[in-house]
């Protein structure tokens, strides 16, 4: 098999043809996959999705390629393989249609061989059509890398090589390779199949021969199994990899892939377990665009997001709601980082005008092969979800839908178990008005310490509704119904709990609630990282805002959700620290200031998805005098607080939400710091300081690149006195050019509410910082120009 990387000499553009009343090439330009093409087109406050989809428009695009086809390819098989199209992609060579694909994310392959022009050139037509088929921003064009497979008459089949781990004893492991090898020769053929087993430091530890006979037209199976002595085995804290080999003999390129030694259980009594040793999952739910890249998923990317999660206190992500890229599953299989990939947010229902509900029926079992063939060599992938938030859970049929599913996964990989992110409110959503009723109204049913969620979620009618689908799952899945993890346990003893998805704002209570329950595994929050689209979801609306109305989505220009521990250049929330406190992976106490602007001003919308309107910042130029609230995280049960070495004010820990103390003072410039105690013994204590005149910084996260689509530069760009204090309150218009071997790729804020584009070369800071992203076009040096009024810092990259 030889796979040959297909992502550069691409042009996109608008579609045309005999009923446009346009032709020719109007319109084309180049890029390079992975590629958003909806990233840059205009947003408006009227676009068809508003703010679900960030009010980006719908799109319709041609992404073309011409290749040379070498007469010597005669003979073999030529497949493309598109690690995903957004969306409905229709593959044509030569204008005749070779395949298709209704699902955006999904993973699949095209047989070009019957169309190609060999010794000649063929011309790659991908058409693809996203609008209003998703609650979130989707993104449209080829968004995944795509790959050429050009195989012998005799090969192994694309996804072929199935690693398993069979059992661990003490001094040895078990491991299985079952390699798949199609023949489309005229007569029959016996060839050789060739394995090894290549341990981390790269030494051959294991290596097997084995011949197979086929028939013209057969696939047949070779299974090999290996005895590694002394394994070291893949865990969260430890993710040694070790490296298969699988060859036919005299036959071409070898098939190689990294894979861990590990095995996974699940039961209520002793929770998940990792090669025996028990793991509570500290999971974020993750949403696919890449902020300023748009929902391209260029590998350094999706790299640079699990490590900033996994710096963050994260152990596990849930995809949501779609399976993730290959590259963020090796970027999890290296850094160990625990993933649950999830197939679909719909089955048969729709959720938005257009979405995959519509073709769910035909395509389910293909997309869940293609998830499966994707991910079962990944270590990091420890559960399948069948979906998210599908209302139909709740119903007979319903049931019978997830039934098929569960078992169609098991037959395809047995060795993981299966969820489904379920909402016990929805799934019961026409009964709600009679529960609320029964709990005594609407007020009486979200106060208490219980919301909506809550409350419908534990009632005796979604109890009911959900009951068969939720025995068809390995693992529950629950959406915002924490109030079932002890009921359940008493009333479902075999039932197995994940929080899949939680309040952010509510994890000092929730990760209590994880620990004290064996049946309950770990807990996802919604969400781990900002993204695009569901605009305004996590954030705080005051009375005096412009356009307030109360409602979860805001007007535009808003354009993000605003709801994660990480905003969407990667740096870390309030929320993320007072997480990492919660976890017990902290014991620094950790500042943060409300807005002083914002102080005694009415909140008319406090959304569950919102963390508190604060920055880590002792710096409020033009507040000196005014009233501000100081958050401190702690893990004692009181702090106080000190300006310059004087007390300004102490409070308990815990009145407000556990971990947290609110002290009112009164902003000076000057060194602030908080000192948390448990009685009276100090137990940790932090300062933030007020920054002086700020500077233009900036800094990239690697200097050294590759020169192939998959490597970045991230540029952190930041106002910073002499002594390295963000100024978090000043703002700048900073500019960003590159010269040499590279390109602008995008840059942003985490501003969430915007008209800027992140195809522009000058963006606003917002509190203190911007970013901007840097890609390689060939081998070379790059520099990079930051400039802000009369400052400059030069970059120096290279490529190659």
């Amino acid at each position: 098999m030889t796979v040959i990387p297909f992502t550069s000499d691409w042009q996109v553009r608008e579609p045309v043809g005999p009923f446009t009343g346009v032709f020719g090439e109007t319109g084309t330009r180049a890029v390079r996959l992975p590629h958003d093409a909806l990233r840059d087109e205009a947003r408006t406050p009227d676009a068809p999705g508003r703010g679900a989809g960030a009010y980006f428009p719908r799109g319709a695009y041609t992404y073309l390629k011409t290749f040379e086809v070498p007469e010597e390819w005669r003979g073999r098989t030529v497949a493309l393989e598109v690690q995903g199209a957004f969306r409905r992609a229709q593959v044509f060579v030569d204008d005749e249609l070779a395949g298709n694909r209704a699902d955006g994310y999904a993973r699949f392959l095209v047989d070009l061989t019957p169309y190609l022009r060999f010794g000649g050139t063929s011309t790659l037509r991908i058409e693809v059509r996203a609008g209003e088929d998703s609650r979130w921003y989707s993104g449209a064009g080829l968004h995944r890398p795509v790959q050429l497979h050009v195989d012998e008459p005799v090969h192994i089949v694309p996804d072929g090589v199935r690693i398993g781990t069979v059992r661990i004893e003490d001094d040895q492991a078990v491991v299985e390779y079952a390699t798949s090898v199609r023949s489309t020769e005229r007569t029959t053929r016996t060839v050789r199949i060739r394995s090894e087993v290549v341990a981390p430091d790269g030494a051959v530890v294991e290596r097997d021969e084995t011949p197979i006979t086929l028939a013209p037209g057969e696939t047949g199976v070779v299974r090999q199994r290996f005895f590694i002595a002394d394994p070291l085995l893949w865990g969260p804290e430890n993710p040694a990899l070790y490296r298969s080999s699988v060859r036919i003999v005299d036959g071409g390129d070898a098939v190689e892939q990294r894979f861990g030694i590990r095995t996974i259980t699940v039961d209520p009594r002793k929770g998940l377990r990792i090669n025996g040793e028990p793991v509570l999952l500290r999971g974020a739910c993750v949403h696919h665009d890449n902020g300023p890249l748009g929902a391209a998923a260029i590998g350094r990317a999706e790299e640079r997001r699990i490590e900033l999660l996994r710096d963050a206190g994260f152990n596990a992500i849930r995809a949501s709601h779609n399976p993730v890229s290959v590259a963020m599953l090796d970027a999890c299989d290296r850094l160990g980082m625990l993933v649950v990939d999830e197939a679909f947010d719909m089955w048969t229902r729709f959720k938005t005008p257009y979405d995959y509900a519509a073709e769910f029926p035909q395509w389910w079992a293909a997309d869940l092969e293609a998830m499966v063939a994707k991910d079962r060599n990944h270590p990091s992938v420890i559960l399948y979800s069948l979906g998210n938030e599908i209302a139909e859970v709740g119903t007979p049929h319903g049931a019978r839908w997830a039934r098929r599913m569960a078992e169609h996964v098991r037959a395809l990989d047995p060795s993981r178990p299966i969820t489904n992110g379920v909402n016990a409110l929805l799934a019961a959503i026409d009964e709600v008005p009679q529960v609320v009723e029964e709990l005594g109204g609407l007020n009486a049913a979200a106060t208490g310490g219980d919301d909506l969620f809550n409350a419908v979620g534990a009632s005796d009618a979604a109890s009911a509704r959900i009951e068969e689908s939720s025995a068809v799952l390995d693992v529950l899945g629950l959406n915002y119904a924490d109030a079932r993890y002890a009921a359940d346990a008493v009333a479902h003893p075999h039932r197995v709990i994940v929080g899949s998805e939680t309040f952010a704002a509510q994890i000092g209570r929730l990760w209590p609630l994880v620990v004290a329950n064996d049946n309950v595994i770990g807990d996802f929050t919604w969400t781990g990282w900002d993204y695009l689209g569901e605009v305004g979801i996590g954030s705080v609306q005051y009375a005096d805002d412009p356009g307030a109305s109360g409602q979860l989505e805001r007007e535009f220009p808003w354009l993000t959700a605003w709801s994660g521990d990480l905003d969407i250049t990667g740096w870390r929330r309030p929320v993320s620290y007072y997480r990492e406190i919660v976890y017990g992976l902290r014991s620094e106490p950790y500042i943060a200031v409300r807005r002083p602007s914002r102080h005694g001003v009415e909140v008319v919308s406090p959304s569950p998805w919102a963390w508190s309107d604060s920055v880590s910042s002792w710096t409020w130029t033009g507040f000196e005098g005014a009233p501000v609230e100081v958050e401190v995280y702690a893990a004692g049960d009181r702090v106080v607080l000190l300006l310059d070495g004087a007390e300004v004010g102490r409070a308990e820990v815990g009145a407000e939400r556990p971990r947290l103390a609110v002290v009112s003072t009164t902003y000076r410039p000057g060194e602030l710091t908080a000192v948390a105690y448990d009685g009276d013994v100090e137990v940790g204590r932090t300062a933030i300081r007020s920054a002086g005149t700020p500077r233009l910084t900036a800094t990239a996260d690697r200097v050294h690149l590759a020169a192939g689509d998959a490597d970045l530069a991230f540029v952190a760009i930041e106002l910073r006195d002499a002594d390295g204090a963000l100024a978090a309150d000043a703002e700048a218009d900073v500019e960003v050019t590159v010269e040499g071997s590279g390109v602008l790729a995008g840059m942003c804020s985490a501003r969430p509410a915007t008209t800027e584009r992140f195809d522009a070369s000058t963006w606003r800071t917002f509190d203190g910082r911007a970013l901007a992203v840097v890609r390689p076009d060939g081998e070379g040096d790059i520099t990079v120009r930051v400039r802000a009024a009369d400052e400059e810092v030069v970059l120096a990259l290279r490529a190659g």
